[in-house]
């Protein structure tokens, strides 16, 4: 059950995870309880993105322990995007904190991020997000992700040296009038820009992976990645700033 009002939903994209979930979400808990002890709620949704492993049964415990756990499963593997989607349209608090499900994002800079985010107060347009420092990756990662970063920032000027980390904070319903596609996560910073937000970008954590394996394809991601840069700059060439509008009330 959803969390009455919560301060903050975290969202946690999931596949095969196993043996990193119950210490995640226990992370998670430790770095929010300071805003449940002041009478703040929290949730975390797990979005199980077509696992094979006992991911969602390790969800299903945590959920036992901590009544601020939800679980969404996928029948199938729809990718990372479409699950953060789906954790974002069933949260019930107005602002959303996503994290990886590996591990190697930092629960404990969770607090600074939303800090960042409600520094000016809780109706800003903003978006919040991590920029991973002593990566942990391998080597051919590293090199992947900062010549893919260069290329996307000359081309988009989202001014974002790492779109790459999933640590952000944002709100829920700017984000879901985004254009969805395959991909969207790694293109916020460009397109909630587009959309009027102020993006703020911050140093984070980067950890080892300690249990189970990465699901990155290079080749892959980097073929998709081309066609999703490119569509990309045509959304933004053919998208005016959308605005609400006023009502007239006379």
């Amino acid at each position: 059950m959803a969390q009455e009002n919560p301060l903050v939903s975290v969202v946690i994209p999931l596949l095969d995870e196993s043996g990193n979930v119950l210490p995640l979400i226990d992370e998670i808990s430790a770095a929010l309880e300071g805003y449940a002890a002041v009478g703040q709620a929290y949730e975390i949704i797990c979005v199980d993105d077509g696992s094979t492993d006992a991911t969602a049964q390790e969800v299903q415990q945590a959920k036992e322990i901590n009544p601020r756990v939800r679980l969404i499963r996928h029948s199938k593997r729809l990718g990372m995007s479409a699950a953060i989607r789906n954790g974002i349209r069933r949260a019930a608090s107005k602002w959303i904190l996503t994290i990886d499900g590996d591990r190697q994002n930092d629960p404990a800079d969770a607090p600074r991020l939303l800090d960042l985010a409600w520094m000016k107060g809780r109706d800003r347009k903003i978006l919040v997000a991590g920029i991973r420092v002593n990566r942990q990756d391998t080597t051919a990662k590293r090199l992947a992700s900062r010549f893919a970063n260069k290329i996307r920032k000359l081309l988009l000027n989202d001014n974002c040296p790492d779109t790459g980390c999933s640590l952000k904070v944002f709100p829920r319903d700017s984000y879901l009038e985004l254009p969805f596609f395959n991909g969207l996560h790694r293109f916020m910073p460009a397109l909630l820009k587009l959309y009027g937000h102020e993006c703020v970008f911050t140093p984070v954590n980067d950890r080892p992976r300690s249990c189970g394996i990465s699901k990155s394809d290079f080749l892959g991601r980097a073929i998709r990645g081309t066609y999703d840069l490119f569509g990309v700059i045509w959304l933004i060439r053919h998208t005016p700033a959308p605005e609400r509008g006023e009502e007239s009330l006379s």
